[in-house]
């Protein structure tokens, strides 16, 4: 058995660890800590919800204590990359958890506010920098980062950056990067590309991997139910009227259709909200922290969006629409996976999406247990055609565009001529992903049955 105070951290570090209670680290952080405290260029291959932000979040924070130096105006010790805002802020509030004893600072950097606040925030230098590669970019074009002293690079989810079209703004980071520094790679799978990245990058690595006690697939009980896509708004509303669940995460390919379906969930009485690229950062924030508090119970997200949502209790994950890219679905159903944890993932079907199912089915190997329609679906059926003739009409011509762009992954980014840089300071909320305590398992009891 292995202990966090095996691994020798800084007595800082080991104090907010301690005050989490955090005492027994998770595998992947057991086999990355002790190279990465080395010095040793790490390839990690771990997905969300393992604890691999600690892995290379603890050893980078003992690191920079055992060494402080005085900081320079707009540079940084370290740069960790990630594709997503959500994820960004997720990370970013680790390292202000555990770090919460040193005085380092860490700052966010993504779309969100005008870039003289960000400026102003870079002035003085900072120690830790987290960003999304186009907003940091941004920033670098304008002078207000200079790359030239950053010691430590981390590459979190390199897989979903390429996916993002992330790969030539990489290639201009690391390229402005000194060429004697430690890199910690990670990526939640290792196809060709993803190797070919690490073998580019990355000097003599350390390679860790975490093969998980079950699946995701595994874990979660899954079952698809066929039916007519213009009928799936009635069926939605009936499988979240469902008692059993608690709180669930539905996903939509576009942002267009995410809004549609929380605006057809209201008209129905379901209170919902929506997180997606074409919310503010304010609106993110909003709807997350409410899904996080319980004051709204069904969060509507797209794939991009939902990368970086570390949410627990999450009972059912609903695919309103199956992903072309059947991986989409395994990191989608993991949402209710959490931690080891057990979940209900439930897929809505329709005729032109039955090959995304075969390839879903192909990938996971194993079939998705089929559903009938419930009993009362045409009931359903008819009391939400009826509502939504009664609902005030909604924008059509976005939403056909956004159909139009139906395959999901999202595509490449557009560059958002602002950016984001928050100093997060001080002791933050939030559990992290540092360890296992307090991590209860959600029991898969009850949960909607469908029309069996």
């Amino acid at each position: 058995m292995t202990y966090f105070t095996d691994f020798g951290l800084a007595e800082p570090l080991a104090r907010a660890l301690a005050d989490k209670g955090y005492t027994e680290p998770t595998p992947i952080q057991v086999q990355a800590i002790p190279p990465a405290l080395e010095g040793h260029d790490l390839c990690g291959i771990a997905q969300t919800g393992t604890g691999k932000t600690a892995a290379f979040a603890l050893p980078i924070l003992h690191r920079l204590a055992a060494n402080p130096k005085h900081r320079l105006k707009y540079a940084t010790r370290v740069l960790v990359l990630a594709p997503t805002r959500e994820l960004v802020s997720q990370i970013a509030q680790s390292f202000t958890d555990y770090g919460k004893y040193l005085k380092l600072t860490v700052t966010t950097v993504f779309g969100g506010v005008p870039i003289p606040r960000q400026e102003r925030a870079m002035s003085s230098g900072v120690d830790v920098v987290v960003a999304t590669p186009g907003r940091l970019l941004d920033l670098v074009e304008r002078g207000s980062l200079d790359l030239k002293l950053v010691e430590i690079l981390v590459l979190d989810e390199a897989d979903q950056m390429l996916d993002l079209g992330f790969i030539h703004d990489l290639r201009r980071i690391v390229g402005l990067l000194p060429r004697k520094r430690q890199t910690l790679f990670f990526s939640a799978t290792m196809p060709k590309a993803i190797e070919d990245l690490a073998a580019k990058y990355l000097t003599n690595p350390v390679k860790v991997a975490v093969k998980p006690a079950a699946t995701t697939a595994e874990r979660v009980e899954q079952a698809v139910i066929h039916v007519n896509q213009a009928e799936k708004p009635a069926l939605l509303q009936l499988v979240l009227k469902d008692k059993s669940i608690d709180r669930a995460l539905v996903f939509s390919r576009t942002k267009h259709g995410a809004d549609r379906i929380v605006r057809q969930l209201g008209n129905a009485g379901i209170v919902a909200e929506a997180i997606h690229g074409n919310k503010s950062q304010p609106q993110r924030e909003r709807a997350l922290a409410a899904f996080k508090a319980g004051t709204c119970n069904v969060l509507v997200a797209t794939d991009i969006a939902a990368r970086g949502i570390d949410v627990t209790g999450v009972s059912h994950v609903i695919n309103y629409e199956l992903p072309n890219v059947p991986e989409s679905y395994v990191h989608r159903i993991g949402r209710t996976a959490r931690a080891g944890a057990n979940g209900q993932a439930i897929a809505f079907c329709a005729e032109d999406e039955r090959p995304f199912l075969r390839d879903i089915e192909k990938l996971i190997r194993q079939k998705i247990t089929v559903l009938a329609l419930p009993a009362d679906f045409r009931a359903a059926v008819l009391a939400a055609q009826k509502v939504e003739r009664a609902a005030p009409p909604a924008p059509r011509e976005e939403e056909r565009r956004d159909h139009a762009r139906r395959p999901s992954g999202g595509g490449r980014p557009g560059r958002d001529p602002r950016a984001q840089v928050t100093p997060h300071r001080g002791q933050g909320g939030g559990r992290g992903d540092g360890g296992r305590q307090g991590q209860g398992r959600a029991g898969s009891g009850g949960g909607y049955r469908g029309g069996r």
